[in-house]
């Protein structure tokens, strides 16, 4: 059995993380670099680092803060946000960053995915994809979750393996920062339709939570956020939970 991760995301608007609700409402929470070495000796099994205004503004990421963060881990690095190309790529990857996360560049040109995968490796290309319910399913959403496409995210996910994509961000938009629970239904569709690792996002609100995602939903990784910044648990108590559940955790002799 495979051990499920852990993963803490540090959404990042300039040089500080940032924390809101359904992508809205941002509230400063910190320096990336000192939170992201906090995190790892807490025990997080990897990092995600979001430019979450980078692709709305029609900018590069901040390629000077993930280096000063990258520069303190040991742990994987994910960073995403701002990137529109294959150099837009090998650049994070230079920085320090060991995956790069695609959302609206790939929506624009899935092809893009397939063009990293071949120079990068899969390893190195997560297709991160926003997704909001509809009557009739999920519809996925890009620049920083703010336009609504045509695409049925389950149909997307496929694609985006398809196309070269080494694992699936997914985020739930009409969960995020709710803290009500990761959107099951959501999760469960892509990881039926994928036989690509999937990460869920949005919607931790305690450790229950992430067990449900993962042993219900049949995620292989979970993303958590709020509830770490703000001191609501721990990394150690949601791994507790998971090791309790029967989840095979990474570090589980430190739990």
């Amino acid at each position: 059995m495979l051990s499920r991760r852990l993963i803490v995301c540090l959404d990042v608007r300039g040089d500080r993380v940032v924390k809101g609700v359904s992508f809205r409402d941002l509230r400063d929470v910190g320096d990336p670099a000192v939170l992201a070495e906090r995190y790892e000796n807490e025990g997080a099994d990897e990092i995600v680092f979001l430019d979450v205004s980078a692709s709305v503004e029609e900018r590069a990421i901040f390629v000077d803060v993930v280096s000063r963060t990258a520069a303190r881990l040991f742990i994987p690095l994910t960073v995403g946000g701002g990137v529109r190309t294959a150099d837009d790529v090998a650049r994070v990857l230079r920085a320090g960053a060991d995956r790069v996360s695609i959302n609206t560049a790939a929506v624009a040109r899935p092809a893009l995915l397939a063009d990293c995968a071949v120079r990068f490796g899969r390893q190195a290309v997560v297709a991160s994809i926003d997704a909001k319910k509809t009557d009739d399913g999920w519809r996925v959403h890009s620049h920083g979750g703010s336009i609504e496409t045509d695409l049925d995210a389950v149909a997307w996910a496929e694609q985006c393996a398809e196309c070269g994509a080494g694992e699936i961000m997914l985020t739930s938009i009409d969960r995020d920062g709710t803290r009500e629970g990761y959107d099951i239904g959501l999760t469960s569709a892509v990881t039926r339709a994928v036989g690509i690792p999937v990460i869920a996002s949005g919607g931790a609100g305690n450790a229950q939570h992430v067990v449900t995602v993962l042993r219900d939903a049949k995620a292989e990784a979970a993303l958590v956020a709020g509830i770490i910044h703000d001191g609501v648990t721990t990394i150690a108590s949601i791994k507790g939970e998971m090791k309790a559940n029967g989840l095979r955790v990474r570090g589980a002799a430190d739990v």
